[in-house]
């Protein structure tokens, strides 16, 4: 039987792979976007996972068109980089708000209707950031580190129900975000993972799958790097 899943930020990019590989597993996928236009094939609701009423009434409508969300990943987020004496506050908190408290309110709104259930997944994407560290980035790396910290901890209270929380932590990958960069920036990047090049999308839904299925059924609190081993040690 099809699961209501939930992508926030799946309208492109990570969180649109991570849409599709699921719906291809035969999940009925809704997908959140704060701007453009909803990806083709599956239910888009616009959302900014920064205001409370926004994350409810998505949760309402993919309720009323799937069914209860037994599945959430908490993919949406945002970069304001600069390096820490130039950062203004709001690029801290703006940042803080989407990656972090914005994964607290979808995942606090997809919680009660599990326990009803007593059953559910909630997959977390943090970053290699959060546990490697990264110049110009103190504001991304502390929003991506929280993730963990706050899985773990709602992996523990939620463990009893049959509910599991996982975190994966992407290193680069190629998205609209890293086709900016010039070549030179690119080859510099790739000469610092270990498998030499940067990941597909892909690579990161399967894992986000495997994570959603119930072959990961024993799997929970686990932080996941898919990376080429960029992060490896921490």
């Amino acid at each position: 039987m099809a699961r209501s899943v939930l992508v926030t930020g799946g309208n492109r990019g990570i969180g649109l792979a991570i849409a599709r590989e699921l719906a291809a597993a035969g999940d009925a996928v809704a997908v959140t976007y704060r701007s453009g236009e909803p990806p083709q094939g599956l239910f888009g609701v616009r959302c900014d996972v920064t205001n409370t009423a926004d994350v409810d009434a998505a949760f309402e409508k993919a309720e009323a068109e799937h069914g209860p969300v037994e599945v959430v990943v908490a993919n949406a987020g945002i970069t304001k980089d600069t390096l820490l004496p130039l950062m203004k506050e709001e690029a801290f908190t703006d940042v803080i708000d989407t990656n972090l408290t914005g994964a607290y309110r979808v995942a606090k709104r997809a919680v009660r209707p599990m326990l009803r259930l007593k059953r559910g997944r909630i997959v977390l994407i943090s970053s290699v950031v959060a546990m490697l560290g990264s110049a110009g980035q103190t504001n991304y790396a502390a929003s991506k580190a929280g993730l963990i910290g706050f899985g773990r901890s709602l992996a523990r209270e939620l463990a009893s129900r049959g509910i599991t929380v996982n975190v994966v932590a992407p290193g680069f990958v190629e998205t609209d975000m890293t086709a900016v960069l010039d070549e030179a920036q690119q080859e510099a990047i790739r000469k610092s993972i270990p498998l030499g090049r940067q990941a597909s999308a892909d690579e990161i839904a399967k894992v986000v799958r495997f994570l959603a299925s119930d072959d990961a059924s024993y799997v929970t609190g686990a932080v996941i790097p898919v990376d080429g081993g960029l992060g490896m040690g921490h």
